[in-house]
Formats: C-alpha cells, sequence, structure tokens
C-alpha cells in the first residue's frame, strides 16, 4: 500500500484479518461497505491515523507550513472578532448563558466568559456568522473554525505554549481535510456541510494531541467525533451556517476529553462497516488520509476570501471589479451582465431574490451587483441594508448566470453588455484568494483591522494581530484570547 510504513502494513494486515474471520465478504478479499465486486479491504486507517497524530512533533513541520498555520491564526481571530455582535452571536449567547459553567475561556470580542465547551461553540459560530474565513479550496472545508476555537479555549484553561499551540492547530487541519479529501465531493454532493461534518475530527485531533492522548485514546477521540456528525447544506443562507462549526469545534472537544478519561468508542470507526466512511459517502479515498504523512500539507493550501460570501462567487466578484475599475462602470451604464461560471455557482448561489444579509451571501446575483456598485464585497456589502437597496435589487435581476463544467471553481467569464452597446469581457483565470493568487500578509492585516475596527479599540487591535503572528514565541496562547476579548 502506497504511502505506508512498514509498521502500517502490519497494522492493516492485521485488521483485515481479523475482520475476515468475522465476515464472509472481508474472507473472500471485499470491502463490506463497497459494492462486492470491489476487492482490497480498508487499512486500518483510524488506528494509523490516530498513531501519527500522537506521534507527530512541532520540530517536523516545515516552516513554510508553520506560517500559514499562523496566518489561518489571525484571518480567524480576525474574523471571530467581527462576527462577535451579529445578530446570530447574540442570540446564542443569550440562550446559552444561563446554563453554562464556570467563566473559563473567553468570547472574542464580547466581555462576557463561559465555561471552555461553550465557549469554544461560540467563538466557532462567530468566526463563521460573515463566511469570510478560510478555505481549503479541494474541499471547500473552512479548516481554522472548528479546531482553533476548540484549542484556544482550552488554553486558557490549562497554558499551552505557543508552539504546542501550533502543532495542534496544523494536525487538526491536517486531519479534516485528508479525511475530508477522502469523501469529497461525493459526500458534499450527498448534503452534507464539511465543514461541520470534517471539522469534528480536526477539533477532535487537535485537542486530543493537547491532552497528550496516546494511540489508543486517540483512536477513540476519533472515533467519538466520527459518530457526532452535523451539518447540512440546506442550511445555508440561515444562522444554522454558522453553527456547523461551532458544533464541530464543541463536539471535538468533547470527543478528546472523554477519550482522556478513558471512555472508548469503535477502533475502525472511520473505515469499517457501519463505520463513518461508509455512512456519509459512496466513494471513499482511504490513500487521501494516509499517503504522504508528513510531506504534503493540507495546511499549505488553505486560502483567505478577500470577499465576504462563499467562496465560489468570488471569481465573478473579481471580475467585476476588474470591469468596473478598469472602465468606470456606474450602474445606469449596464443593459446586462452575463456569467459563465463552475456548476458549484448555481447549486450554492442561486439565490435571485435574497431577503437577508445571511441569504445574500449565497446570491451570485446580488454579489455582482453590490460589487459594480460599491467596487467592493465586504460585510457592509452583504448586510440587510445592501439587499434591500431598490437600485441593487433592480441591477441583480440583469444578472444572468449559466452553468459550465469547463469553468474550474476560481474561475468566471464575465460579459457586460452596456446601453451604448459596447461589450465588455474578462475571464477570470484565478480568483483573488486562490491558492495561485494569494491574500499577501499586508492583505490579511488590513483585513483584520477592518473586522477589529468598532469592536476593539485600536491600540488592542494591533497588540491581538501581533500576538498572533508571534504566537510560536509565546508561552501561553491564551494571551491571544484575554487579549481579543470585548470590553464590557
Amino acid at each position: 500500500m502506497p504511502g505506508l510504513s512498514r509498521r502500517d502494513m502490519l497494522h492493516a494486515s492485521a485488521a483485515a484479518a481479523t475482520a475476515a474471520m468475522a465476515s464472509p465478504a472481508r474472507a473472500a478479499g471485499r470491502d463490506e461497505s463497497s459494492p462486492a465486486d470491489k476487492v482490497a479491504p480498508p487499512p486500518a486507517v483510524t488506528q494509523i491515523l490516530a498513531r501519527r497524530i500522537a506521534e507527530a512533533k512541532y520540530g517536523d513541520i516545515p516552516a513554510a507550513v508553520r506560517k500559514e498555520a499562523v496566518r489561518a491564526l489571525l484571518n480567524w481571530t480576525g474574523c471571530a472578532i467581527g462576527g462577535s455582535h451579529h445578530e446570530t452571536i447574540d442570540i446564542a449567547v443569550s440562550a446559552i448563558s444561563p446554563f453554562a459553567g464556570p467563566g473559563q475561556a473567553s468570547l472574542l470580542g464580547r466581555p462576557q466568559r463561559l465555561d471552555i465547551i461553550s465557549a469554544a461553540f461560540v467563538n466557532g459560530v462567530s468566526s463563521h456568522v460573515f463566511d469570510f474565513d478560510d478555505t481549503h479550496l479541494k474541499t471547500i472545508i473552512h479548516p481554522a473554525g472548528p479546531v482553533a476555537s476548540a484549542i484556544l479555549a482550552y488554553s486558557e484553561y490549562a497554558p499551552v505554549s505557543g508552539q504546542d499551540f501550533v502543532n495542534a492547530l496544523v494536525l487538526g487541519i491536517e486531519t479534516e481535510c485528508r479525511l475530508g479529501n477522502a469523501v469529497y465531493p461525493e459526500h458534499y454532493a450527498q448534503g452534507w456541510h464539511i465543514t461541520g461534518t470534517c471539522g469534528v475530527f480536526g477539533a477532535a485531533a487537535a485537542m486530543g494531541k493537547l491532552l497528550g492522548l496516546d494511540e489508543k485514546r486517540m483512536a477513540h477521540a476519533l472515533g467519538l467525533a466520527a459518530t457526532q456528525q452535523t451539518g447540512l447544506k440546506i442550511m445555508f443562507g440561515s444562522m444554522t451556517k454558522s453553527f456547523h462549526p461551532g458544533r464541530a469545534a464543541q463536539n471535538g472537544m468533547l470527543a478528546a476529553l472523554l477519550a482522556a478519561k478513558g471512555f472508548t468508542s469503535s477502533d475502525r470507526a472511520l473505515e469499517g462497516k457501519d463505520g463513518w466512511g461508509g455512512a456519509v459517502s459512496p466513494k471513499r479515498k482511504w490513500s487521501e488520509v494516509l499517503d504522504d504523512w508528513g510531506t504534503r500539507y493540507e495546511t499549505a493550501l488553505n486560502t483567505y476570501k478577500p470577499f465576504a460570501c462563499g467562496i465560489v462567487i468570488h471569481p465573478a466578484i473579481d471580475g467585476i471589479i476588474q470591469l468596473r475599475n478598469g472602465h468606470g462602470l456606474t450602474p445606469d451604464q449596464i443593459a446586462g451582465i452575463k456569467l459563465d461560471v463552475h456548476p458549484l455557482v448555481l447549486s450554492l448561489t442561486g439565490k435571485t431574490e435574497p431577503q437577508t444579509g445571511l441569504e445574500g451571501k449565497f446570491s451570485v446575483y446580488h454579489a455582482v451587483a453590490v460589487a459594480l456598485t460599491e467596487g467592493k464585497a465586504g460585510e457592509k456589502q452583504f448586510s440587510g441594508r445592501a439587499v434591500r437597496d431598490p437600485a441593487l435589487a433592480a441591477l441583480r435581476r440583469k444578472v444572468e448566470a449559466a452553468a459550465d463544467p469547463a469553468i474550474g471553481e476560481d474561475q468566471a467569464r464575465i460579459t457586460v453588455t452596456l446601453k451604448d452597446g459596447r461589450v465588455l469581457k474578462t475571464f477570470v483565470e484565478h480568483a483573488l484568494g486562490s491558492t495561485i493568487n494569494p491574500m499577501s500578509d499586508g492583505a490579511l492585516a488590513a483585513k483584520f483591522t477592518d473586522l477589529a475596527e468598532g469592536i476593539l479599540p485600536p491600540d488592542r487591535i494591533q497588540r491581538v494581530a501581533g500576538l498572533c503572528w508571534r504566537v510560536e514565541e509565546l508561552a501561553n496562547a491564551a494571551e491571544i484570547a484575554t487579549a481579543a476579548a470585548g470590553v464590557a
């Protein structure tokens, strides 16, 4: 099996032999979670992954990957602070506070403190409510939310060095994104919101690492995560979408805490018959989980949004802003706008008449109209004010979108027809914020400041940003949480 060490292969062989004795299908060499004509039982994915997480060391992570983890932390922190006073968070804090435990951890951007499990949930929701957080483009997972929300809250309860924090963050991102790779796109196509369903594994792995779980207990943590699936795509455009990473953080933390005390689960929770893989996807690519561990880093493929909406709309926004700025376009000049986009754009963001700011984030029509009108697509452009603006509503009705399977997820073709008869065209090869055309450190820092303005005092904004950039030097990563807490 490519990518497996001799020890891994022994694990896989032993697991297959044990399963074969208990199952005629296994004895015939078939994977019980696949059609009968498919041979080769899966390797012992749960145990091998658990051992690799348990044995991983900070010093093994390449410097470039650590840097990307730091960028992910800065971006996540800014998004959590920025979203902290959204109505969604007000409701969540109001609902939870009367029943929460002692104030052990900060809510970023807010003065309240909750127990670490509740704080992980709220910060996870807050970091995603603007839909402005990081994106692993191969799977459309938002990696930092479930992981950072859990381990930062825990660092306020038990000190976590900056290096241990970064190690746990990278391991969490690797775990959730590799498992996402194994089941994407079929899993996503079945209606699952992959950030919730895979994010729980990231939180469990990262928390398990900080708790010092050995291979056996790490496997149990992964199993407990596997049985706590949260996230349906039908919730997109509602408050419940941001519930998913918050719940993933909370569930993953609980999984690791239970496993640390000896709470058991299946040793084959991921790959076994009736396990996670077979339950959530008709196809599994376990090589995506196990191959090239320690040399291929999904963390290095993380991306950051310049626009506060679903990632699949970004190429269209990028292109329309280019045309607007290049030709000095104004809404009154527009006769029509034609978009040729990846099929996911219409599947995920095809709302023609959004009624709320959250729905606007899932309307490519609104996104293009507001980007042409205002020259940007930040959080203010996806507010209730913008969605209900009569002029913007009239302009978005001039936008047509067609799905083209030949167009990549980070591409778009835009054709603008003007009332004077001119036709302007552009093709976005790689949208701003993609792995090919990434946001710079300076752009990320500016985004952080913009999100935190009006919530934290200016000096605190700079302090929090500085702590994020220097997280590997910190004696306790909790400094970030306490500095990012809101002013009463």
